[in-house]
């Protein structure tokens, strides 16, 4: 008896209607990546605000105390 060969995956068209919309998502993406993050943003004076951010004062400023007086 001679063995059947197993249809192919894309004659299903569930399977073709994923496939195509996974493109489509593919190229939505590389489209967004390539006009919104071409190149890294450095912010001005970046450096030297992160490190005023990590060595700065470990504690902040005290506020002054209002007491309370009697009456």
């Amino acid at each position: 008896m001679p063995q059947a060969t197993p249809p192919s995956p894309w004659r299903i068209p569930l399977v073709r209607e994923i496939a195509v919309i996974l493109l489509i998502k593919l190229a939505i993406l590389l489209t967004i990546k390539a006009v919104w993050f071409t190149e890294p943003t450095v912010p001005e004076n970046g450096s030297q605000r992160v490190s005023e951010r990590l060595l700065g004062p470990a504690q902040p400023q005290p506020l002054p105390l209002n007491e309370e007086e009697p009456r």
